[in-house]
């Protein structure tokens, strides 16, 4: 692909408003001489982008051609001698750096490579192609371009082969003046304009230095698109160098998903935090480093698709190999490890043994199936879960299941990059499933661009790995890499089905290749309530089979989704709106965060330790505590005067027949305190530490005090469990009629209560319980209720408990015969184990570290695993 960029430097007389030149002194213009025209006379030098570069091209892939112009004439005295002396000195080093290197050998010295020179040279180089002729009006309604801003719209402009000038009117032209005005949808419709000719995996374009750091330029552009303070039109003809400015989240999200293979927009955030780390932003070293790496892995899989591999089935496309000295894979099975050469493709994992005698055959797991799973697990040798180092994978419920352990002396995060690739290969095969046609729908044909759908869909999927795998190589990584794949991450994402409701939207939608008269005579009653792009691709209902399409927030989003787009230039860019998978994927981001937010506050309050959980209990608790002292306050009368207005309105609320009303003004009360407290914390004045739990940490203790503080607590907890037991035995004899006299009285009464209810109202039976409830405590009933509770007592301990028989555990015979066939074969294992224990030694040291006492204990349980095989053996 042929870029043409247009690089001019020019001249502006007696204009106080233009750039000043680079080869002239700056000159004040004359007083209150106003010009109506631009005057200026360009020396232009012409700079295309071409695939096969001649020897004439400079470092970064660009064909300098020259064309010499006749027609400026200028003063020598208004010549800049200092400047000229400083361009001259430049270009000399250039030349004889460039002439060194054609005259030196061919085989050159690790110590002669100087690659920080060479770099410079290549970003001075870089920096001077960005300055680029002035032709767009800076003055905006909003404000004055700023220098990012200007730079990223003419050299889009001109890659577009038209100027900045009849861009600008082009776009005024296309959009409202509401939308014109923004600076940012004008750097949008530059960029977004030429982005949208391109539709492979990954931009053609990324592998020039120039175009990386023209989208850099871009992302500050968007972010900062007018200017403030130092930067003005006086210094534009500054040499720019970006070196120290960093790409915030807001601009990185919006421009790169629209580059292929760069990013996607469900995942972009997350990028965005990985590539960021602890800085506030992305600078551009980060970034072209980035690029870099991706690129090699991208060229690495294309060599994996040329390479002929007889272990691989034919259609099937190879993205990582596992194999290294360094970092082996070990494939576990019954409690025996053995190394090998691990291969993932976009359909399914080989693993190709390594034996004592050399390669075996590969075997194949399928990944495409409906029951694929795969899971983190824990390995170990004999048996013993000591690595947590390994993935469980499967491609059905009645499959094999496949253990992979993913050994790793350089970090920790081996086994989750394995483990998200894995994942995305099996997510995107199960997205097809639920959203894209069947596979012998013929309605395809009559969509123009259905058929590639599923390509496409394995295309972001291999992307989302390629990005993984170079976040893996520069050790940018999240603490869960899945959050980095795009269709692993909407599986458990909130709003996570409305996104891939979207992508399969983006990639099966498309325009009609034959009218719908003939569509609808094939299958007239599916063709209800389609679903259409922002660019009028259609996506059949015949194809919504998911149960999501039928959700509340898949309705609401569909309805909604077309109001409002400004400029459509594909159903991927979008400019001054966002296209359907970007609004989804913000919402998703956004209830994501809430999520987050909600599961840190749940792990804050997940405290270790009994005496701890106690004492937040009571902590939280403490409002109930505090009333039902206040209660026991008023019932014993302590606070007369208090009990008595209590007493009062208790009274007046039962005898006045308000006792309907009193649940209803409850919830209202609590409804009322709620919003006044919302009020209050948003006004900020019950401060910043209101609402929080403080409790205080236990006293440090040693461990045979932990196991007695354990034991106690398990003894008060035995008793207090012996004593509901015995409760529960009693009234199951009450209620049983264990006790005949018993259960006759306990009848008697519960029939003596019902007639009362029956006959008398609940107004008064309320008012005497409450009665008796605050003169319990009073010297003329206080003997009388001691002496009912005393009987109460004595008839509640002559009530037998009904006896509890424990029958000996006695197994049947069937059972008996299972549990002695497995017993036997846990031996035979352990048997094998023990005569192969000589084969995986190594295996052993590679994990257990160099710790006598580790190596004792793993040789006394292979002399007990020998005993047990030899008495086996003489069985």
């Amino acid at each position: 692909m042929n870029l043409d960029l247009t690089t001019t430097f020019f001249f502006y007389k007696k204009n106080p408003k233009t750039m000043q030149s680079k080869f002239l002194k700056p000159k004040p213009p004359p007083p209150f001489q106003p010009i109506s025209q631009h005057r200026y006379q360009p020396l232009r030098t012409v700079v295309s982008c071409a695939k096969n570069s001649s020897s004439s091209e400079n470092k970064n892939g660009f064909k300098i051609l020259r064309k010499s112009l006749d027609d400026y004439k200028i003063r020598l005295n208004d010549l800049d001698s200092s400047f000229f002396k400083d361009k001259i000195n430049i270009w000399v080093s250039k030349t004889t750096n460039f002439v060194n290197d054609l005259t030196s050998p061919l085989v050159k010295n690790v110590q002669d490579n100087n690659p920080t020179i060479r770099k410079a040279y290549e970003i001075d180089d870089v920096e001077e192609l960005l300055m680029t002729e002035h032709t767009i009006d800076t003055r905006t309604p909003m404000g004055n371009l700023s220098l990012a801003a200007i730079i990223s719209i003419e050299q889009f402009s001109r890659m577009n082969g038209l100027t900045g000038k009849k861009m600008q009117m082009t776009f005024e032209a296309l959009v409202p003046e509401n939308v014109s005005d923004n600076a940012r949808n004008l750097v949008e419709y530059c960029c977004f304009r030429f982005l949208c000719r391109d539709n492979s995996e990954i931009h053609p374009c990324l592998k020039d230095q120039a175009f990386q750091r023209l989208i850099f330029v871009t992302m500050l552009a968007w972010e900062h698109p007018y200017t403030y303070g130092k930067d003005s039109l006086g210094n534009i003809t500054d040499k720019a160098s970006f070196q120290r400015k960093v790409v915030g989240e807001e601009a990185f999200v919006r421009i790169a998903p629209h580059i292929s293979g760069l990013a996607d927009w469900s995942t972009a955030h997350n990028l965005f935090k990985a590539l960021a780390g602890a800085q506030n932003g992305i600078s551009f070293h980060v970034w072209s480093t980035y690029i870099h790496q991706l690129l090699k892995v991208y060229e690495g899989q294309k060599s994996n698709v040329f390479e002929e591999s007889p272990i691989i089935s034919s259609g099937e496309r190879i993205l990582f190999l596992g194999s290294s000295r360094k970092r082996p894979v070990l494939k576990w099975e019954n409690n025996m490890a053995w190394p090998g050469n691990l291969t993932l493709t976009d359909k399914a994992l080989y693993f190709q043994e390594i034996g004592l005698r050399g390669q075996r055959d590969a075997i194949r797991l399928d990944l495409t199936g409906t029951g694929s799973r795969v899971e983190k697990a824990r390995v170990g040798p004999l048996g013993f879960d000591l690595f947590d180092s390994a993935v469980s994978i499967s491609s059905g419920p009645d499959s094999e299941k496949w253990i992979l352990e993913f050994v790793d002396f350089g970090g920790e995060m081996r086994r989750d990059v394995w483990y998200a690739f894995i994942k995305e290969v099996i997510s995107v095969h199960q997205f097809i499933q639920d959203f894209g046609p069947k596979e012998n729908d013929q309605l395809v044909y009559n969509i123009y661009g259905t058929k590639k759908g599923k390509q496409k869909a394995i295309a972001c999927a291999i992307n989302s790995i390629a990005r993984l795998q170079a976040l893996h190589f520069v050790r940018k990584l999240l603490d869960e890499p899945t959050k980095l794949v795009q269709l692993s991450y909407l599986q458990n994402a909130p709003y996570g089905d409305i996104v891939r409701q979207t992508l399969a939207v983006n990639f099966w939608g498309g325009p009609l290749a034959t009218r719908w008269k003939q569509v609808n005579s094939e299958a007239s009653e599916v063709y209800n309530n389609h679903v259409y792009d922002i660019d009028g691709s259609v996506y059949l209902r015949r194809w919504m089979r998911h149960s999501s399409w039928n959700s509340n927030d898949s309705i609401a989003f569909w309805k909604n989704a077309l109001v409002r787009q400004d400029l459509v230039l594909s159903k991927n860019h979008v400019v001054g709106d966002k296209n359907l998978v970007e609004k989804a994927a913000i919402v998703c981001k956004d209830k994501y965060k809430v999520v987050e937010s909600t599961q840190a506050t749940i792990d804050a309050a997940m405290i270790e330790g009994i005496p701890s959980n106690i004492d937040l209990f009571k902590e939280l608790v403490l409002p109930l505590t505090v009333a039902a002292k206040s209660f026991e306050k008023l019932r014993r009368w302590e606070e007369p005067h208090l009990t008595a207005s209590f007493l009062a309105f208790i009274y007046a609320v039962i005898f006045r027949n308000l006792l309907s009303y009193v649940f209803p003004t409850a919830l209202m009360a609590s409804a009322a305190f709620m919003l006044v407290v919302k009020g209050l914390r948003e006004q900020g004045r019950l401060g910043r530490h209101f609402g929080k739990v403080t409790i205080h940490d236990q006293p440090p203790s040693n461990t045979i005090e932990k196991i007695i503080a354990v034991k106690e607590a398990m003894r008060d907890l035995e008793k207090y469990m012996q004593t509901v037991n015995v409760s529960l035995l009693k009234i199951r004899t009450i209620l049983l009629a264990g006790q005949p006299q018993i259960t006759t009285e306990v009848a008697m009464v519960l029939l003596f209560g019902s007639a009362v209810l029956l006959i008398i109202p609940f107004k008064y039976i309320l008012s005497f319980f409450i009665f008796d409830l605050f003169t319990r405590e009073l010297e003329f009933r206080k003997e009388t209720v001691k002496k009912f509770k005393r009987f109460l007592r004595a008839r509640w301990d002559t009530v037998p408990a009904t006896p509890v028989s424990v029958m000996p555990f006695k197994p049947d015979t069937l059972n008996r015969n299972k549990e002695r066939n497995k017993l036997l074969n846990i031996e035979r294992t352990r048997r094998k184990q023990t005569r192969l224990t000589i084969y995986l030694l190594p295996v052993f040291l590679v994990h257990l570290p160099s710790n006598p006492r580790t190596l004792g204990t793993l040789w006394s349980l292979h002399k007990e695993g020998a005993g047990r095989c030899g008495q086996m053996d003489r069985e």
